[in-house]
């Protein structure tokens, strides 16, 4: 697997997401990158779609940096990637 770094404005939030995070929670995974740093890349389908990470993005955004690391799994169906989305906690 490879990291790349994209631009937040390149990495696309799935539409169909059905876990939301809190400004709580959005605000203790932007603490966490800024103590730690990004220790887990954002996974995006081959068109860049979020598979997993959205509050990873928001606390990115909200850091206001410009680029976050993902892994890129292109080779999965449309299907697959659906599959692999969290659903809501709990």
């Amino acid at each position: 697997m490879k990291i790349e770094h994209l631009p937040t404005t390149e990495v696309v939030p799935y539409d169909r997401n059905s876990r939301t995070h809190s400004a709580w929670q959005i605000a203790q995974i932007a603490a966490s990158i800024e103590e730690f740093g990004f220790t887990n890349p954002i996974l995006i389908g081959g068109d860049g779609i979020i598979i997993a990470g959205h509050g990873r993005l928001a606390a990115a955004q909200q850091l206001g940096l410009e680029t976050v690391p993902v892994i890129r799994l292109a080779h999965l169906t449309p299907a697959q990637q659906r599959a692999l989305v969290p659903g809501p906690p709990g």
